[in-house]
């Protein structure tokens, strides 16, 4: 039943997806960045609801009072995909995501990420991909946009953990925009490597602002890698150990 359920989601994601994108395509380029902002979201909350009803997926969340008014730097925890197609609507708008640039080569989703507000970066590029980030970055930031992105810069598995980039340390030192961290478990539900999505409840937890004034970026960096991971291993790491939570 795991494998038809899992299946079907995908299935329902994908034609989900139709409808917004091309919403998008045809009006994006022309109409204010909140009407493609307020697209993603309906997105973002129909894959949710998608979740919820087919999977039994659901999402409960704490600190959300740490969720800053002024603009900032999301730094996720990257476990699943669940991240890119559902956290849109949890954090607030409006946002520009860094990713990975091999991503605008997807169908739809790909043609999307052209028109909207994102930071496609090539990872082989080094030095200039994180001039990159830093000089679209800032811009985004300046016009009020929240910046998120995955420092690991790849998904991993539940307890495990990657080398944390500089560039998103880097882009707050340079502009003085605060870092929000954000941990959860979803790779317990939604694994990377696997086409299985389980019932349950997703953990996400929202850290205080990181002030970036007076740090180094390396000080940066290691303040937002230490609350998120201390606070990953305090989340249910197996399934067996996670109630449900309406």
């Amino acid at each position: 039943m795991i494998w038809v359920r899992s299946i079907l989601l995908y299935v329902a994601i994908a034609l989900a997806l139709i409808p917004h994108s091309t919403a998008i395509l045809l009006f994006g380029w022309f109409l204010p960045a909140r009407y493609t902002d307020a697209i993603t979201q309906s997105w973002a909350r129909t894959n949710a609801w998608l979740e919820r009803l087919i999977c039994g997926l659901k999402v409960q969340v704490e600190g959300q009072e740490h969720l800053a008014t002024t603009p900032c730097i999301f730094m996720v925890k990257h476990q699943s995909a669940w991240e890119t197609i559902s956290l849109h609507h949890r954090l607030p708008t409006p946002q520009a995501w860094v990713l990975k640039h091999s991503l605008l080569w997807i169908p739809f989703l790909g043609w999307v990420l052209k028109v909207g507000p994102s930071i496609p970066i090539d990872r082989t590029a080094g030095r200039r991909a994180i001039l990159h980030l830093i000089r679209a970055g800032t811009d985004y930031l300046q016009t009020g946009r929240n910046i998120v992105l995955f420092p690991e810069g790849t998904r991993t598995a539940p307890g495990a953990r990657q080398p944390y980039n500089i560039g998103g340390a880097l882009l707050a030192q340079k502009t003085g925009y605060p870092i929000v961290p954000i941990a959860h478990n979803a790779g317990v539900y939604w694994a990377r490597s696997s086409l299985k999505k389980y019932p349950g409840t997703i953990q996400m937890r929202i850290g205080p602002p990181i002030d970036p004034g007076g740090k180094t970026a390396k000080q940066i960096l290691a303040a937002a890698e230490t609350w998120i991971e201390d606070t990953v291993i305090t989340l249910p790491q197996k399934r067996s150990m996670i109630n449900n939570h309406n």
